[in-house]
Formats: structure tokens, C-alpha cells, sequence
């Protein structure tokens, strides 16, 4: 490792990894060139149409699909956000929907089919709830990242012109995902889609009760944010997988002496520090067995809600650099 390897990295800028992004942490045995991307879901495109980084902030299902139809890459146990998926389905008042079981026989909208935040949510309707996913007509305004991708025959696009939250105003759609349709509440953010003069109550209005329960019985947190390493990266240099590990668990150790001191204090740190009191004292785990069942938990959503044309193995999806 006398010459450093050069590597394009487009990874967001988060307070657990701006230390890797100031070069305050090397990355050892590597050159990075850090590209940014605003906002990241710009660099999941990229990746998976182009494979145009070494490295790279990857949402975790568009990862899965990505690969299950042969992408050059795979995936780190690194982790950069996390979050629960209980809150965010936002419901019509007036749509008779209590339970979701109702929502069978209707439609419900969400930007893209394959948004990581729509198949969490899926997982938890499907597999705590009983939700039949197939009888429920998902509406799209937004093309996949993953261009192979086949969709199933309850996943429809809206018709042009019309945006999902007119549609969720019109009553055409009985619910819709807060941040990934761009339906909110009055006042509240709604991901940079549109602005909606409406108050659409949760589906599940207990979502944070739930979220704490959930955890403990089932060991699942979910993620978002995955590290990939393009396969070639690794072939001809197999270390690259364990020092950029190292990295990214050494900046967030460090950014949790901050977290826990209170000198980390943004509106993400707090997020942060709220999820502890779920989760434990690290927010974000790094590992491949302390993310198992989280993973084992995605992959097999994916399959169920027909996002991948066959099962895929731990093995297929990771690299173990601990191991």
C-alpha cells in the first residue's frame, strides 16, 4: 500500500461522516476525490445506471434491485441513516380507512415504487398488520432508479400532469407518503415536492409507541444510507473494504463523544439522540451481524412486495470487512 488507490466517493454530508469528508480521518490506503451530490437520491441514479463511482451512498432497496439484476457493485455494513417507518402514511379523513387492512381495494400514493421509506413502510403494514400489498393499487409519479426493474400490476402512474397531492385532494387517492409523494400537513415540510393546503392524519397515529415495541420484540431498525464499493474496487485491492470501514466507524465514534456531550446538538443530532432511547446508545450500528435481521428483514420485503426476481443471499448483498 505504498501508492494510494484514487477513489471517487459521493457519500452526503452527515455529522458522523464529515470527518472522512474533511480528510480529519483518512481513508487508509486511499486517495479519495469526494464528489457531492445534491440532493444524494441525484448520486443513486448515477450509481446504478452508470456505476460512476468507486463508492457511494446507495439507498438500500434501489441496492438490492440493483443488484439482484447484476450490478458491478456491493455493500458495506456501514449504514448512514436511520429511521423508523411506523409514521409518515398519511390518510384522507373522510376515506373510511381505520385499519390498514383498509387500504386493500384502494390507492395509495407514492413517488416511486422501489423509495426505500414506501417498502419499510410496506414491510410493517405487511408483516405486523396483515396487509395484502397486491390488492392495494399503488400510484407513481416518479420513474424507478433501477431501470430493469419490473413492476408489479397494482403499481400504476399517475396520469400526467396530475401530481399525487392533487390527487390525494381530489379523493382519488385515499393516503399518500408524507415525504416520498410530496403529501404533508398545513405547515409542515413535504420533502421539497408541494406545498398542500390539507391535514392528513397518520394512518397508524401511535407510530412512536409502536416503533419502541416493534424494536424490542423484533430486533429490526431500519436503514437507509448504504455504502457500496464497486466489485472491481475490491478485486484489485481487497483491503479497501476494511479501511474504509474503519473510517466510517471512526468518524462516527467520534461524532458520538459529541452526541453524548450535548456538543452535537443539530436537528439531525437530535433525531439521533431521540433513537437512543429505542435502540441504545449507538444510533447507528456498523457490522454485519449487529444489521442482520434489518437486512434479512429488507431483502425479504423486497422479494414480497416483488421487487426482485428472486431471493437474494447475505452474501450476495455484503462484504464482511470484519470478518
Amino acid at each position: 500500500m505504498s501508492k494510494k488507490v484514487p477513489l471517487k466517493i459521493a457519500i452526503a454530508e452527515h455529522p458522523h461522516t464529515s470527518a472522512i469528508r474533511n480528510g480529519s480521518i483518512p481513508i487508509e490506503g486511499v486517495e479519495p476525490e469526494f464528489i457531492t451530490v445534491k440532493p444524494q437520491i441525484g448520486a443513486f441514479r448515477r450509481m446504478v445506471r452508470d456505476v460512476e463511482f468507486d463508492v457511494c451512498e446507495l439507498a438500500p432497496t434501489t441496492y438490492i434491485i440493483a443488484r439482484a439484476y447484476g450490478a458491478p457493485f456491493v455493500a458495506l455494513p456501514v449504514f448512514v441513516v436511520r429511521r423508523f417507518h411506523h409514521g409518515g402514511l398519511l390518510i384522507r379523513p373522510d376515506a373510511g380507512i381505520n385499519t390498514p387492512k383498509d387500504l386493500e381495494g384502494k390507492k395509495v400514493g407514492v413517488r416511486a415504487y422501489s423509495v426505500t421509506t414506501g417498502v419499510w413502510t410496506r414491510q410493517v403494514l405487511i408483516d405486523e398488520f396483515g396487509l395484502d400489498s397486491s390488492k392495494v393499487t399503488w400510484v407513481v409519479d416518479d420513474e424507478e432508479h433501477v431501470t430493469q426493474l419490473k413492476l408489479p400490476s397494482n403499481v400504476i402512474h399517475a396520469p400526467e400532469g396530475t401530481s399525487l397531492a392533487d390527487m390525494m385532494a381530489s379523493g382519488e387517492l385515499v393516503g399518500g407518503f408524507a415525504a416520498a409523494a410530496g403529501i404533508g400537513r398545513t405547515g409542515a415540510p413535504t420533502g421539497g415536492w408541494k406545498e398542500v393546503e390539507a391535514d392528513y392524519p397518520d394512518l397508524l397515529p401511535n407510530a412512536a409507541e409502536l416503533e419502541n415495541e416493534y424494536f424490542a420484540r423484533t430486533g429490526i431498525y431500519p436503514m437507509h444510507g448504504t455504502i457500496v464499493v464497486k466489485d472491481s474496487v475490491l478485486a484489485d485491492n481487497p483491503w479497501i473494504g476494511k479501511s474504509l470501514y474503519n473510517a466510517f466507524d471512526q468518524a462516527k465514534k467520534e461524532w458520538l463523544e459529541r452526541l453524548n456531550s450535548g456538543e452535537a446538538n443539530t436537528d439531525g443530532d437530535k433525531k439521533y439522540r431521540a433513537l437512543q432511547k429505542i435502540v441504545g446508545a449507538d444510533p447507528l450500528p456498523y457490522g454485519l451481524q449487529e444489521n442482520l435481521k434489518t437486512i434479512e428483514a429488507l431483502e425479504a420485503t423486497a422479494f414480497k412486495q416483488g421487487l426482485t426476481p428472486r431471493r437474494m443471499s447475505i452474501n450476495e448483498l455484503f462484504v464482511d470487512p470484519q470478518a
